[in-house]
């Protein structure tokens, strides 16, 4: 199985910056990063993420609130590890593709041919006024910038054949200017002529990751990624998206193992399963309840909830939500009607969610195997809640069971995260 793990700050869970664990500067430590990047590596990982995002308000995530620009994040790391991939989050909708070439192609080579690209398209219309504009795009017109965005940076990246500099002393020959393409691309929302600066890598061009959910985001997904993040609840639940998943591909020509499907898993681990109910008990105690509510109104346009009753059933809002967070905001009203939920317990188990990996390391490995020899997924992307801690009680627990297994790799398979993650050359 394929594993990458989150490195968010202080952890996934919003409270994690009071847990006496965590690092409460985190998400702007280099050293707790560097420090975590070693660990992850140490235990053959295949790569770290950082998430990024364009917009906050006091409702935001407090790892959110201040964090390193993600790029620079990877390229300060990249010397500091050896095989480990390197992934970070860069929007579309607010990027160009000629920048966004240059900047991940040069993550590329200094890392040797370990970056990834995790494409978004900003769903917060905060963002727009950022960046001098006075729309945010909507859902749809933003996956469609989306396509063509990725058209030209494809394109950029392959503007030099991979034997095209000849540097050659003795004959004068510096390259061979047959192999060097120029794009020349003129669409319906960018113009770039093109070529690129820049030499492929080992690994021909970054690994590209997504993880929309929506009718728009899946197909996008489909159609473009190496890799996809899913955040299902259960085995069928992800035996369904990647049955969705694998017949999109087919639709735009792929095969669906060019497409990794990747399931979020949180996990709390106990010496005993009472330990781990107590150490997610804590968990969620960091959150008070308003705290809660506000991160649970940032899906529905910052609504007021102190008409509602916390105690009673979760209020029917019909079609309400933030554009952009339809699959969000629809899996958390089918959630509430499906278990019958009041505003209060949808508001705190939103930002500490139960789920299967809640055990022992043994009950964390059983529960992450059934699920990958299901052929659900092909692995899986870690969100601790707590850091450092639960990457180093999974890593140090749970990743040993697994490689005993035959589940998980004891050393690197390759230099490259492509050759690491068994994808075929770009």
């Amino acid at each position: 199985m394929r594993i990458g793990t989150f490195l968010s700050g202080t952890g996934g869970n919003m409270g994690s910056w009071r847990h006496p664990d965590s690092v409460v500067d985190g998400a702007i430590n280099f050293a707790h990063y560097q420090e975590m990047s070693r660990q992850a590596e140490a235990a053959k990982l295949d790569f770290v993420f950082f998430g990024d995002g364009l917009y906050i308000s006091e409702k935001s995530h407090p790892n959110f609130l201040t964090r390193f620009e993600p790029l620079t994040l990877l390229a300060a790391l990249a010397p500091v590890t050896r095989n480990i991939g390197l992934v970070a989050t860069l929007s579309t909708t607010y990027s160009e593709p000629f920048t966004v070439a240059r900047q991940f192609g040069t993550i590329d080579l200094l890392s040797n041919g370990r970056a990834g690209w995790n494409i978004v398209t900003s769903p917060l219309e905060g963002s727009a006024a950022n960046y001098g504009r006075t729309d945010h795009p909507e859902h749809d017109l933003r996956y469609r910038m989306a396509n063509e965005f990725v058209d030209v940076t494809e394109g950029l990246w392959r503007s030099w054949e991979d034997d095209a500099f000849i540097r050659d002393r003795e004959t004068g020959r510096f390259i061979d200017p047959e192999k060097l393409h120029a794009l020349n691309h003129r669409g319906e929302f960018y113009s770039v002529a093109g070529p690129l600066n820049l030499t492929r890598s080992p690994q021909g061009q970054p690994i590209l990751f997504q993880a929309g959910a929506s009718e728009a985001g899946r197909d996008f997904a489909a159609r473009r990624a190496d890799a996809i993040f899913a955040v299902q609840q259960s085995i069928e639940g992800a035996a369904a998206f990647r049955k969705d998943i694998d017949e999109r591909a087919e639709k735009h020509g792929r095969h669906p193992s060019d497409v990794l499907i990747l399931n979020d898993v949180g996990p709390i681990i106990g010496r005993t399963r009472e330990e781990a109910e107590e150490k997610y008990r804590a968990i969620s105690e960091l959150v008070d309840v308003d705290t809660a509510l506000a991160y649970l109104g940032r899906f529905f346009d910052d609504i007021d909830w102190s008409s509602y009753d916390l105690d009673g059933p979760f209020p029917d809002l019909g079609d309400f939500g933030r554009s952009g967070w339809q699959s969000a905001t629809d899996g958390i009203k089918k959630r509430a009607r499906e278990h019958g939920l009041t505003l209060r317990e949808i508001a705190l188990s939103t930002t500490t969610p139960r789920h299967a990996f809640i055990g022992t390391a043994e009950d964390i490995a059983d529960a992450m195997q059934a699920w990958f020899e299901s052929g659900a997924v092909d692995g899986f992307m870690l969100d601790c809640p707590v850091l450092p801690t639960g990457m180093t009680e999974f890593t140090g627990e749970v990743v040993p069971i697994l490689v005993d297994r035959g589940l998980f790799r004891s050393e690197y398979e390759a230099d490259t995260l492509r050759g690491n993650l068994g994808l075929v050359d770009a």
